[in-house]
């Protein structure tokens, strides 16, 4: 057993920080992509050591956090503990980006809060500029990766069924999907009518017990947090990296990679006892489509004096989100809201129409619009009977629809270092220059306009929209280190390892050089597996 097994932090200092001798690998980040480098790594046979920035949280806390995330004097963020001068930024953007709002820095990442969606990228998603005009193509398409798509499918967990307008699959998914909830049966027969196709959303929650870990028991919590442990996080795959033999030291932001010319030396760290250096033949760089760019770019030297892998100039352009768009209203009906937290069933029929005026979107049919019961409950002054009266009038009537929306990368959306704002360790924070383009806005309109054609049909009362003035991200860091066959033209190639040093390699959305309109993390775990492989056999 490796000495963070032995010892899962409890408070400062309470855990051996110091480096481990003779690594093979170094690991950046213990999120999902860093989690499954480190995991397929360890079980290889190799010396695996994993610094992560933020806590090792205990499992055994998770109702407690459950507790806080239901009761309306939290936000998302404080249920993880998100340390504001730790996690500071600045924008200087367009458009304000709340970046602390749905990012985890602990071991996990922001697995531990996510709502678990796994969607492949669609056939032409990697290959935007030829197929749809816009964008770029990747290096690989989707033959490339889906036998990384399906291995990803197996380490995570995911539930199913079948999705008649998604990318051609080998093999079913490793569990059943869940069955549509009431709701969604309210709006089947509104799309019925409308020639509009539902389907399963896939999931990586187990619908059954699967890995050791039970079925889902429906807490309702998904976001931020599933004390069941039936949803995904990445601490299964750091935990069985553990099991063989690696080593995961928490609160240790890396300060900066050393290097030569040709090769990271050493990651430099910090943690609660102080400074040290982490030596290995490998570095894999998985913090993330934010801190992955400020690293490299912190780690400006004589060799590269705009940042470390950077020849290109590439890293931290291209920053992409996915747009949000949603409407939703109350129906003169229970829809019984708010029993299930994640999604169950979505379209993806109008896809594929994507060309250059109009992206790639899908719609997602909400199981938990409205306030809860307990949010309505604790922040209204009536109680007794009245309060009993008021809930059963305002709870469980209303309904709503989602979707997501591709944004087309652009250098001048970029995460960059700030130049007035410096972390508790003097360096600068990330400063976010977001953008958004009009076709992404058009998109926007369009998934409106189907939202409201269902909501309409359904006879619901629409009260209120998320349209192109509206719309937020949907907190899927992606593109900032692109991934490209051209070296003047991208960060890495096609094997994840970047252009510029041999040793050096990334997992992480930020190898994205489009961003399509689907969750990204069956993506970020099909492209670690991959490059798990490269490192292997670089060792």
């Amino acid at each position: 057993m490796s000495r963070a097994a032995e010892n899962v932090d409890t408070g400062v200092g309470s855990a051996d920080r110091t480096p481990v001798e003779g690594a093979d690998v170094c690991v950046i980040g213990a999120g999902p992509a860093g989690a499954l480098v480190a995991s397929r790594l360890a079980e290889a046979g190799h010396e695996v050591v994993v610094l992560d920035a933020g806590p090792r949280f205990d499992p055994s806390d998770r109702l407690a956090r459950q507790e806080r995330a239901i009761r309306p004097f939290y936000d998302r963020p404080a249920v993880w503990e998100s340390d504001p001068e730790r996690d500071a930024h600045s924008n200087s953007g367009e458009r304000f980006y709340p970046l602390n709002h749905a990012r985890v820095k602990g071991v996990g990442g922001s697995t531990l809060h996510w709502q678990g969606m796994v969607m492949r990228l669609h056939e032409a998603d990697f290959n935007s500029q030829s197929e749809r005009g816009v964008g770029v193509d990747w290096p690989i398409d989707y033959e490339d990766l889906r036998p990384y798509y399906a291995a990803a499918e197996d380490e995570l967990g995911v539930a199913g069924g079948d999705n008649p307008f998604g990318p051609p699959r080998q093999q079913p998914r490793p569990m059943p999907e869940f069955q549509p909830s009431y709701s969604d049966s309210l709006f089947a027969e509104a799309c019925d009518e409308l020639g509009i196709a539902m389907h399963s959303v896939p999931n990586a929650r187990n619908s059954e017990s699967y890995d050791g870990r039970s079925q889902c028991v429906g807490y309702g919590t998904c976001q931020p947090v599933c004390p069941s442990g039936a949803k995904y996080d990445a601490t299964v795959h750091i935990e069985r990296s553990e099991e063989a033999g690696a080593t995961i030291i928490d609160r240790a932001p890396v300060q900066r990679l050393a290097h030569d010319a040709d090769a990271i030396t050493a990651a430099e760290y910090v943690t609660p006892d102080g400074e040290y250096r982490q030596e290995a033949e490998q570095f894999v760089v998985a913090a993330g489509g934010v801190e992955t760019p400020r690293l490299l770019l912190l780690s400006e030297s004589d060799h590269y004096p705009d940042g470390l892998a950077n020849s290109s100039g590439f890293v931290g352009k291209f920053f992409m989100d996915h747009l949000f768009a949603g409407t939703g209203g109350v129906l003169d009906e229970p829809t019984r809201q708010g029993y299930i937290g994640f999604l169950t069933s979505e379209s993806h029929q109008f896809y594929d129409e994507a060309d250059e005026e109009v992206g790639p979107f899908k719609l997602e049919f909400f199981n938990y619009a409205g306030p809860s019961p307990v949010e309505s409950a604790l922040t209204g002054d009536d109680w007794g009977d009245a309060l009993l009266e008021r809930l059963r009038g305002e709870y469980g009537t209303h309904i709503a629809m989602g979707g997501l929306v591709e944004s087309i990368p652009s250098a001048d959306s970029y995460i960059g270092l700030s130049r007035e704002e410096t972390d508790a360790h003097g360096n600068p924070v990330p400063d976010v220059h977001w953008t958004v383009d009009d076709r992404a806005l058009r998109t926007i309109e369009r998934a409106n306009e189907i939202q409201e054609r269902i909501l309409n049909e359904l006879g619901a009362e629409i009260t209120w929209q998320v349209g192109p003035d509206e719309t937020g991200p949907a907190y899927h860091h992606m593109g900032t280190t692109r991934m490209g066959d051209d070296a003047s033209e991208s960060v890495v190639d096609a094997s994840l390892r970047t252009h510029d040093l041999d040793n050096c390699w990334i997992a992480s959305s930020s190898v994205f050089p489009t961003g399509g309109a689907m969750n990204p993390t069956l993506t970020i775990a099909a492209l670690a597996l991959k490059c798990a492989e490269g490192v292997d056999e670089a060792l």
